[in-house]
């Protein structure tokens, strides 16, 4: 699932983020979302969340829970 869209997404979410610096190599971090930054429904460049360690990005992918 892409992150585009916030309904998608939830506190306690795996997801992968690209983080602000890694954006020209689309480098992925992965981490659980502690906060959802982006208050619209949807975002083109995916929607922004901090992670459970403190680092902020833009969601590209959404791990369904095991």
């Amino acid at each position: 699932m892409n992150g585009k869209n916030r309904k998608d997404i939830a506190a306690g979410l795996e997801v992968d983020i690209v983080l602000k610096q890694d954006q020209r190599t689309g480098k992925r971090t992965r981490g659980i979302v502690k906060d959802i930054l982006t208050n619209s429904g949807t975002h083109p460049h995916g929607i922004k969340v901090r992670l459970t360690d403190g680092q902020v990005g833009r969601v590209q992918e959404i791990y369904p829970k095991r």
